[in-house]
């Protein structure tokens, strides 16, 4: 075993990390078997860091005295297989820069919903006037934000690729929003493994720990049921919560912590739909475990604008508002998007099915789909799941495509949602170039009737 780290993935994550290890006077290399963006290989040499793309030098990544694995490379990848068959520490970039620092962590994940309420949860302490920041899934990675400096505070959202490879690192408070089944293709099609890995935010937990959890939830709750938790418990359901945590109660948010008691009106919310109103539950009681000011608290509540991508509205062209929820990339972020909306949809789906089962779906969308415009390579499941259910149903393989067909298929009144249920990787480069896409058509149709 040699004496240098190192990171396999250049993205975000990978590049973060090596920038830090090179910080902090740590030999470091690192491969990357695609190709690395321009703008991490420019920051790389800078920084005078090792690299490589377009390969992986085995023998010198098998000489490796621990080793940094990028979130996106799989388990079952054949270098990972070798990499453990040699008995070489495999760590995540979370793991790894977590060492570096002495800030609180709020960790946040979840199979629906994480983005937002980490977004939400950051917004409620800055405002209450902490030094804290956002990272981890979302934006710039923990290890690229402990180079510069360390704050009092890190929000960061964790997705179950990021949690696989974390041992010592502490969430000082722990959030999941929800479970359902998610990048199964990931977990050998097997759910509890998925579960497990979201577990695995309450690593290192006592009795100090706070874990923040939805009580409607049966996975969540069956997983409670066989474990003795060790520290502080927050649940949050729309339904009455005994003791502490956060419910609904005639049209009043309630939390209660072992501090405060809060209460706050829900025509007052900024977002819409009941997913919403349980992501602020759980970002007023994060918010709230790290000392956040109530009045902090309440002013988030009203003024949060939401996520990119995320139930996003576009524009209202010719009397039909368009969305943008390219973020819904499973069947349950879909249902709380299709629960929230209150006029006629025209649903634009599809993409890379993540082994989709689509049933959940299928009562909500014959109740409120008036048109689902397929988007994707292979569209067969889709139109399989829905045919019979929603009166109309058009392939496209295109956004244009799309977004041209939902204005034909769309009157004064109506909402044209792309909310996929799938990832993006058919047509697209992720999902948030997928949302970036659909905007841009909105804007050209908007400009045709200026």
């Amino acid at each position: 075993m040699g004496d240098e780290l190192v990171v396999l993935g250049g993205g975000e994550s990978g590049t973060g990390a090596a920038l830090l290890a090179k910080a902090k006077g740590i030999k470091v290399f690192l491969s990357d078997c695609g190709t690395i963006k321009s703008g991490y290989c420019d920051e790389l040499k800078k920084a005078g860091v090792e690299f490589e793309s377009g390969k992986h030098s085995e023998k010198r990544i098998l000489n490796a005295l621990e080793v940094v694995k990028s979130p996106g490379i799989p388990e079952h990848a054949p270098l990972i297989k070798k990499i453990r068959q040699k008995g070489i520490p495999i760590i995540s970039e979370i793991e790894f820069a977590g060492r570096f620092s002495k800030a609180k962590m709020i960790g946040i994940t979840g199979s629906n919903g994480k983005t937002t309420t980490a977004t939400w949860t950051y917004h409620m302490i800055k405002k209450g006037g902490k030094d804290v920041r956002l990272a981890g899934n979302i934006g710039t990675s923990l290890a690229r934000h402990l180079i510069s400096s360390d704050p009092e505070l890190f929000v960061l959202e964790l997705s179950s690729f990021q949690l696989e490879d974390m041992y010592d690192f502490k969430c000082d408070v722990a959030v999941i929003t929800n479970l359902s089944p998610d990048h199964l293709d990931r977990y050998d099609y097997r759910f509890e493994k998925y579960v497990d890995a979201k577990f695995r935010i309450l690593n290192n937990h006592d009795k100090q720990s706070v874990f923040i959890y939805n009580a409607h939830d049966q996975e969540i709750m069956k997983r409670m049921g066989d474990m003795q938790y060790p520290g502080i418990r927050y649940p949050f359901a729309l339904s009455d919560v005994y003791g502490q945590g956060a419910c609904v109660e005639y049209e009043q948010m309630v939390i209660k912590t072992l501090e405060n008691r809060v209460t706050f009106p829900l025509n007052q919310l900024a977002l819409s739909g009941k997913h919403n109103i349980c992501n602020g539950m759980a970002a007023s009681l994060a918010a709230l475990s790290v000392d956040t000011p109530i009045q902090a608290v309440i002013e988030g509540l009203k003024d949060f604008d939401g996520v990119e991508h995320r139930l996003e509205s576009v524009d209202e062209v010719n009397g039909v508002l368009y969305i943008n929820d390219s973020k819904a990339t499973n069947v349950d972020s879909v249902w709380y998007a299709l629960e929230s909306m209150d006029k006629p949809v025209v649903w634009i789906a599809g993409g890379t099915d993540k082994g989709n089962d689509y049933t959940l779906l299928e009562d909500l969308a014959g109740q409120k789909v008036k048109t689902l415009i397929c988007l994707g390579v292979d569209n067969r499941k889709l139109i399989s799941a829905f045919t019979g259910k929603i009166p109309e149903i058009v392939e496209t393989r295109s956004m244009a495509d799309a977004v041209s067909v939902a204005q034909k298929q769309s009157k004064p009144g109506d909402v044209v949602l792309l909310s996929p249920a799938c990832a993006s990787f058919d047509l697209f480069k992720n999902y948030e170039h997928r949302g970036k896409l659909f905007k841009e058509e909105v804007y050209k149709l908007k400009n045709q009737y200026e």
